[in-house]
């Protein structure tokens, strides 16, 4: 009798799970991507013509479909069939699969920041309206920007504390970049191996357009070793005392792409650079 109406509770409890509230808010959460493609197939189909109006409407549809539609789209989807939990993965504000976290450190945030000054390395401004035109106008231009913001990442639910840069020869489409994410209070590695941070650390080698979202983006090199070890190396030759310590084959070695549609290929292992004893 006290087994049947445990399974009584419990399956009560699952209905009582299911809200009024959550239905209405997938609801239109789904309308409002459907409605955004069907916005911009109007646009292409009722308003395009040839000319100069023709191309001003077709910019609109690309604007539409690239910044509106297909994030809206991706956001449905990977809502459904990318994980939400630590995979070796960050991921890029419409949901999908972003770079690999490729770094890890051990230390406070006040000897990482100092760290990585001392190693030749500039922390990127905050993505702000004024900071955003800023990178546009010196991709524009080619002028150099040694502070130009990151595009965000997330991990664990929230996007990236910071980020550190190292602009190419001042060409603000060339740089070195790494994002760094601080690690949930008492949260493990898989393995139980305990760090502070965890970090992404790509090369942009040009600017180009996502092939997931069409939307004017960094492109990165596929080899996303090489600018960990890139990392490793300024980090370690800056003389601050700072350790390293590999975990060799923490992920399985794999080709892939990221968020932007770039191929990006590594071999598992994950440094990670321990602070702790590093002098200030």
């Amino acid at each position: 009798m006290h087994a049947r109406n445990g399974r009584g509770a419990t399956a009560a409890a699952r209905t009582r799970r299911v809200s009024l509230t959550a239905v209405l808010d997938e609801f239109f959460f789904i309308f409002a991507g459907a409605a955004a493609v069907w916005l911009a197939w109007l646009v292409l189909t009722e308003t395009f013509h040839f000319g100069w109006v023709g191309i001003a409407f077709l910019i609109a549809f690309w604007a539409i479909l690239a910044y509106l539609a297909l994030p809206r789209l991706h956001r449905i989807l990977t809502t459904v069939y990318v994980p939400d939990y630590f995979i070796g993965r960050a991921r890029t504000s419409d949901g999908l699969l972003g770079d690999p976290i490729n770094l890890a450190v051990r230390g406070p945030e006040a000897r990482l920041h100092e760290t990585m000054a001392a190693a030749g390395w500039t922390r990127a401004d905050p993505v702000t309206l004024r900071s955003s035109w800023g990178i546009i106008a010196s991709t524009v231009t080619r002028k150099s920007y040694e502070r130009a913001p990151v595009s965000p990442l997330f991990l664990f639910g929230r996007m990236q504390d910071f980020a550190y840069q190292q602009e190419v020869a001042g060409n603000p489409a060339k740089r070195h970049h790494v994002r760094f994410w601080r690690t949930p209070e008492g949260w493990l590695l898989p393995g139980g191996a305990r760090v502070d941070w965890l970090a992404a650390g790509t090369f942009d080698r040009a600017v180009g357009l996502s092939l997931f979202t069409l939307q004017v983006t960094h492109r990165i090199d596929a080899d996303t070793d090489v600018e960990r070890d890139h990392v490793v190396r300024t980090v370690l030759g800056a003389g601050t005392g700072a350790r390293l310590e590999v975990l060799r084959d923490f992920s399985t070695g794999y080709h892939s792409r990221n968020g932007g549609g770039d191929s990006i290929r590594t071999d598992g292992d994950l440094p990670v650079i321990d602070l702790d004893g590093a002098a200030a």
